[in-house]
């Protein structure tokens, strides 16, 4: 992505070169994700590594590595439970809570 325009002086002659931003700039683009994956991995070691595990590559349930859902189906498992699998945290956990729980699964990779 592209900055502003740096302008270099070599004795009378100026020539434009664009910049590029930098990966600090990019991170202060977007800082809420950055809290949200970290909530997100706060509320999964409390509510559900005892199951999942603490890296999310199972135990009792399923590794959450790679998941191939959308976004919708991961907070309706989320909220809603899976019967006999897995218990509902709709009643514990807001709207914000899934998001957030959903941008730190997403994170998940191998």
């Amino acid at each position: 992505m592209f900055g502003v325009a740096a302008v270099v002086r070599h004795g009378a002659l100026s020539i434009s070169i664009p910049t590029f931003a930098t990966s600090a700039q990019a991170a202060t683009r977007s800082p809420e994700l950055t809290a949200d994956v970290a909530q997100g991995r706060h509320l999964f070691l409390m509510n559900c590594a005892h199951c999942h595990g603490e890296n999310a590559h199972g135990d009792e349930g399923p590794d959450l590595h790679n998941l191939h859902r959308s976004d919708a189906r991961i907070h309706d498992v989320i909220t809603a439970g899976i019967k006999g699998e897995m218990p509902s945290f709709g009643k514990k956990l807001g709207d914000p809570e899934v998001r957030e729980l959903t941008a730190y699964l997403r994170t998940l990779h191998g």
